[in-house]
């Protein structure tokens, strides 16, 4: 069984990103805001995209929005 992340109608493309950290999840946030979620969840995504290594923030953002 597929998991949904939390939001899958927010896409968030990575390739032209910029593959470190910052790069990724300011990407992230701005698919996020632009999408009209709220700050407080923004922040939320951004501790819980922190709270690891490389990997971790990677499987949270695909927890969090579409990834492509």
């Amino acid at each position: 069984m597929i998991e949904l992340p939390k939001y899958p109608a927010v896409k968030v493309q990575l390739l032209g990103v910029d593959n470190n950290a910052l790069a990724i999840m300011g990407a992230v946030s701005a698919a996020l805001r632009r999408a009209g979620v709220s700050d407080e969840e923004i922040t939320l995504f951004l501790e819980e995209s922190t709270s690891g290594n490389y990997d971790d923030l990677l499987a949270t953002a695909m927890k969090w929005v579409d990834m492509k």
